[in-house]
């Protein structure tokens, strides 16, 4: 009969246990969600921009780009030859952006770099909200600049949208701001893995790209399904096919890696050069603009501006992923790719510069697989026995360069391999991604990067806990009488113990004066007035194990273990004598420390 009951008063423990998987399950389903969203917002704006970019350039203004194997949606014989119309439609299109960023997101300016990095600034500094107009806006006009020829990439709206996604759904749901910040890096991840088509890549990209030092493990789980089922709906509809059309490449002379090595330093240059370049236009040239002439001309003479460059130099228009499969496939000289690598950092530059909407990920992968097909075209004429294939260094160059200038180690790597479908390269990758980012520690892409969660605003909180170490149990228990009772109380006695005291916690007595446990009313509450239970249970039958507290411990260590055991009380005993209660600490006693000590860090943050 004891062992039933002791079996009976487990359940409440063991439920609590399972806390933990329902959060997983909460994060699964959520996940899921966002995914779903953020997929369906993928296939819209992925054939809106290729729909629209083969009616301007093809068809209007006769342009004919090379386009991946994994991206011809739109086929057929360009139109006449009119090359000036771009000059029309860059130009009416920053117009355009110029207005309705204006109009709808003034904030627009200040937001950063691109869309990812204004969820970067979402995530650390307005505790996960982004208004419902800003991934609207800047996906639309995104649309209509990536479609004209604007050089600017697709991954800066679409993580945009996918936290978008993400912070509305949280808003919808009334969930605190720790978990909007989650569901937040959760849309981008799956913005991030449709749109690559590198569902493990986009997840480690969107929860690593928000620190320069750190990554956000908490949102993974969630960040892995979300990009998973928002892959899952745009293949199904495109298909699962790499985005490059090109053979698999090995790694397989090791003779080849002091050549890797290089890359690795050429990217780190390459990086610098992109970003320093970027910065200057931007805040040297477009910032002084805006201020004199406003924002509408100044994003305007950006779309101009970019006309001009994509009339003299029509390989610059757009992302470029087609020429970038062609530099793997070795088609492209090595005087051409060099003129690439300034080219495009000029052509991103004034268009991201201006502020006219895309994303800097796809340039920049230009520029590093441009980089790297000039490191390793050069190597097979040096070394033609050595270096047999320069097209994988293309790939490896992509992956270096952005880790480099994005202090993203792992995502960037990992996407690389999932464009291929392949991990042939992994060595080579991982090296040159290495010396990248430690020669390129000074530079970052994105304004609103962190080093760290310690840096974070959004994580002032955790700062907490190194307060808490500081403060002792001695000077936050409440001294005094302790009620105690001995193991071979009866469960009647039991009864007026609890009905004629506060306490919600009692120390139980051993017979040689140790506490060898702990009772706890709510074990007993269901069962209190049970008068059949008088002479079947004593106290040593239901009691928890002994948590004992001294004073000289600190209040991080109280609250460790006020979580592992799920008591409202402790009795804290003294430390050279632990059968000598002093007194009891209260779970509340903590908490009252942990949120004087939160508000007064957050009103000096």
């Amino acid at each position: 009969m004891r062992a039933l009951f002791r079996s009976l008063f487990k359940i409440p423990t063991e439920l609590a246990h399972s806390y933990h998987s329902v959060l997983s399950f909460k994060w699964l389903a959520l996940g899921a969600v966002v995914g779903a969203m953020t997929g369906l917002g993928a296939i819209l704006f992925y054939v809106g921009i290729e729909a629209l970019s083969h009616l301007l350039l093809g068809q209007l203004a006769g342009f004919s780009l090379p386009v991946p194997a994994g991206e011809e949606l739109f086929s057929g014989p360009p139109g006449p030859a009119r090359p000036w119309l771009l000059f029309i439609f860059l130009g009416g299109i920053g117009i355009l952006t110029g207005f309705l960023l204006r109009r709808f997101v003034p904030q627009t300016r200040y937001g950063g770099t691109d869309g990812t990095d204004t969820m970067i600034k979402a995530f650390h500094h307005q505790e996960g909200h982004i208004t419902p107009s800003v991934p609207v806006m800047k996906v639309g006009t995104s649309i209509l600049t990536i479609a004209a020829g604007g050089s600017a990439g697709r991954e800066g709206p679409i993580s945009l949208l996918g936290a978008g996604c993400g912070s509305w759904l949280a808003g919808k749901l009334r969930l605190s701001a720790k978990e909007r910040r989650i569901l937040l890096l959760a849309g981008a991840a799956g913005g991030l893995g449709a749109i690559f088509r590198a569902p493990l890549g986009g997840a480690l990209t969107a929860v690593e790209v928000i620190y320069r030092e750190d990554f956000e493990a908490e949102a993974l789980l969630p960040s892995i399904i979300s990009s998973v089922v928002s892959y899952s709906l745009f293949t199904l509809v495109f298909g699962s096919e790499p985005i490059f059309g090109i053979p698999k490449f090995e790694f397989s002379d090791i003779r080849e890696l002091p050549v890797y090595a290089i890359l690795g330093l050429v990217c780190a240059a390459t990086g610098w050069f992109y970003v320093r370049t970027f910065r200057f236009i931007k805040f040297k040239v477009f910032w002084p603009l805006t201020d004199r002439f406003g924002f509408v001309p100044a994003v305007a003479l950006g779309g101009l501006g970019m006309a001009s460059i994509g009339y003299q130099f029509p390989e610059l228009l757009g992302g470029g992923q087609g020429w970038l499969e062609l530099a793997m496939l070795g088609k492209l000289s090595v005087t051409m790719m060099a003129g690439m690598i300034v080219g495009k950092t000029l052509a991103t530059s004034v268009v991201l510069g201006s502020g006219m909407s895309g994303g800097m990920f796809a340039p920049a992968l230009f520029v590093g697989g441009m980089s790297g097909g000039v490191v390793g075209t050069l190597a097979q004429r040096l070394f033609p026995s050595v270096v047999v294939e320069p097209g994988g260094y293309v790939l490896v160059g992509m992956a270096a360069f952005f880790s480099g200038v994005a202090n993203a180690p792992i995502g960037p790597l990992v996407m690389v391999c999932e464009l291929t479908q392949g991990y042939g390269l992994l060595a080579p990758l991982m090296l040159a991604t290495a010396i990248a980012l430690v020669l390129g520690r000074n530079v970052s892409l994105y304004e609103n990067q962190v080093d760290n969660k310690f840096e974070s605003p959004a994580h002032v909180g955790d700062a907490t806990i190194n307060i808490l170490e500081r403060e002792k149990v001695e000077a936050h228990y409440k001294p005094g009488r302790v009620t105690i009772v001995e193991e071979g109380t009866h469960f009647g006695a039991l009864t007026d113990i609890i009905v004629n005291s506060n306490e919600l916690c009692f120390p139980v007595r051993g017979a040689d004066d140790t506490i060898t446990g702990m009772l706890a009313v709510q074990d007993l509450r269901k069962v209190l007035f049970e008068d059949t239970l008088c002479e079947l249970l004593v106290a040593g039958d239901v009691a928890r194990k002994a948590v004992l507290l001294r004073p000289d411990e600190d209040l991080y260590t109280a609250l460790l273990k006020f979580v592992e055991s799920d008591l409202a009380q402790l009795p804290v005993v003294d430390s050279e004598d632990p059968t000598t209660v002093l007194g009891i600490l209260a779970r509340e006693d903590v908490f009252t420390a942990y949120a004087k000590t939160l508000k007064s860090m957050k009103e000096q943050a």
